[in-house]
């Protein structure tokens, strides 16, 4: 070969560089959305994330001062809370309309940490909280590189319902107090509302705080229906202004939120006690399991509804940068927000451009305004995060799934006891418990049949559901429908001998129709095999059909194949009935065409 001719076949190593540094940089583009969006980001766009951005920080300021208090955390953090996230999920962050911040479905889980630990010290309650953020966002980041995103799918639609409705009334209990105008010394869901109700009748509420409360609480949900009307905004401002110019705080003994801190959130690192280490530890991960379902299912809604494709992996990432910018720089445990996002939405939000304006409007209230809600009272922000934890309950869905599986509701309502009795994290525990045994329960304990030709019917079916299908005399046809793995295993055995004595004929060959069977396991495997010799010492033979080739190699694996023998296997169920009828004729059957 010539020199040219090897040089026109060679690759350039100036291409091979370019190559290699055109790979790098797709991989850092993947891991940072938001500089892709910077990339094909229109001018046309900039007026409406502006706009957008403006709009959103109407609800910024007082819903994050809000979640702040009803997570047992000074107000500011809020609103610190707000800031840096915001600014991290855009460039981190997959979705472009999706909005971070604290949010009302954490607070409980929040607060149920941190109330015991931090003693009433607010700084220590921060600490606390702002490790808790870093935790979450390190699970979730963890988590989103080992591709772990599917992993809020095993919660089911009613658990989930179950867990967040009894996570709404935590957090509506936990605020009646401050909507009331008075304190309570309890723990507990339950103990709380024992405690709220012996207040009441005690006469301790003040009702000028309730008034301003409820008020509060009325105009944000009538106004909560239209989506371009700022409702918090509104109802929040007028019991601003009304505290202010008629001194309610002085002359009626109403709470207020005081002058907030001037400046921006510090790089700090929380530091805790290591006897703090544990609960903080399962704090952080309840709040990454909670905080990522969410986020998920907000971020596909989102994605379906602009046509975009979300990685959910890059979007556990994205959300665990978020929290651990909100835990190293005095903030805490932060979502996607429900209620935050639609208005993004509504004012025309296009990129995540809309949340860095909405930050940065945030930033210059506290550096040139700290003073504006001062009078903002306290009561005022429970009504805000009521309303949020009514929005968070699902009832008529609920209601749907009473109607068609009933056993379902009542796990639903199980998650909702155990979350309002226990509390906040022994209920996602309680959550996970029931969504484990749900998954289990249908491979424990399936459903199996014996089947039998149908008149005009193609194939083999269950004669419980075919009362006049036919059985082929000296065969059995048992179906399945589960993995074989070590809690079903005996009961398989125990069905399939209950089976063979129901038949009405002497039998001669049992085949095991095993589509359905998707996996087994050795503890099956080894009872397969026992079965097989039980049925040989009575003269049966065991066969199976239609088992799919990965769970053959496992039998194969496992040496239960070669024992059996390859003639044990039929590719189809109608294959097996015709070998059996060709060896054992039977009057009025005939084999079939079709396997």
């Amino acid at each position: 070969m010539s020199h040219s001719d090897s040089a026109s076949t060679s690759p350039e190593p100036g291409r091979i560089a370019r190559r290699a540094n055109d790979d790098d940089q797709g991989r850092w583009r993947r891991w940072l959305p938001g500089l892709q969006t910077l990339r094909s980001y229109q001018l046309a766009w900039l007026r409406n994330d502006l706009v957008a951005g403006l709009v959103l920080t109407t609800m910024l300021v007082p819903v994050g001062i809000a979640y702040a208090v009803a997570s047992g955390v000074p107000g500011i953090y809020g609103l610190y809370a707000t800031i840096v996230p915001l600014l991290a999920y855009a460039l981190f962050g997959p979705s472009r309309i999706l909005v971070l911040g604290p949010d009302s479905s954490l607070a409980a889980v929040i607060l149920a940490v941190i109330l015991p630990l931090s003693g009433g010290d607010p700084q220590r309650a921060i600490a606390l909280a702002a490790m808790m953020a870093i935790v979450s966002g390190a699970v979730c980041i963890l988590a989103g590189i080992a591709r772990l995103g599917f992993i809020t799918e095993l919660l089911s639609k009613p658990i989930r319902y179950g867990y967040m409705n009894g996570i709404a009334l935590t957090v509506l209990i936990s605020q009646l107090p401050k909507f009331f105008g008075f304190s309570i010394d309890a723990e507990g869901p339950l103990r709380n509302l024992w405690a709220i109700a012996k207040a009441i009748m005690e006469g301790k509420t003040n009702w000028t705080t309730f008034a301003v409360g409820a008020a509060t609480l009325v105009v944000i949900l009538l106004l909560k229906k239209h989506k371009r009307v700022p409702g918090i905004l509104i109802a929040v401002a007028g019991a601003t202004v009304a505290v202010g110019m008629l001194d309610l705080a002085a002359r009626a003994g109403v709470k207020v939120l005081g002058s907030l801190p001037q400046g921006l959130p510090a790089f700090a690192i929380p530091w805790i006690t290591s006897t703090d280490l544990v609960p903080v530890l399962i704090g952080g991960c309840a709040v990454a399991l909670v905080s990522f379902a969410d986020t998920s299912v907000l971020s596909r809604v989102y994605a379906a509804r602009t046509r975009t494709y979300v990685d959910p992996n890059q979007e556990m990432v994205g959300l665990g940068v978020a929290n651990l910018a909100a835990g190293f720089f005095q903030g805490f445990p932060i979502s996607s927000s429900s209620s935050r996002t639609p208005v993004a939405e509504a004012a025309g939000a296009r990129t995540q451009l809309t949340g860095v304006v909405g930050a940065l409007a945030v930033a210059l209230l506290l550096v040139l305004a700290p003073d504006l809600l001062k009078h903002l009272p306290t009561s005022a922000l429970a009504a805000v995060v009521i309303a949020s934890a009514i929005g968070l309950i699902e009832v008529g869905d609920l209601r749907r799934i009473y109607r068609i599986q009933r056993w379902e509701f009542w796990l639903s309502i199980a998650c909702t006891v155990g979350v309002a009795v226990f509390g906040a994290i022994e209920g996602i525990g309680i959550a996970i418990v029931i969504a484990v045994v749900e998954f289990l329960w249908d491979g424990w304990r399936p459903y199996s049949a014996v089947l039998g030709r149908a008149e005009g019917v193609q194939g083999y079916h269950d004669i419980s559901r075919y009362p006049d299908a036919r059985l082929i005399p000296g065969l059995v046809l048992f179906r399945w429908d589960a993995p074989l793995f070590f809690a079903n295993a005996e009961l398989f055995h125990e069905r399939v001998l209950d089976a063979v004595a129901a038949s009405p004929t002497p039998v001669r060959w049992l085949v095991i129709a095993a589509e359905p069977v998707t996996s087994v396991d050795v503890t099956s495997a080894d009872m397969l095999d026992e079965l097989d010799q039980a049925l040989q010492a009575a003269g049966i033979e065991m066969c199976l059909a239609e088992m799919k080739d990965p769970v053959k190699d496992k039998l194969k694996r496992f040496g239960l194949f070669a024992r059996l023998g390859e003639a044990a296997f039929f590719p189809t169920i109608g294959s097996a009935v015709n070998h059996f009828l060709a060896l054992y004729p039977a009057d009025g059957l005939s084999r079939e065409n079709e396997d």
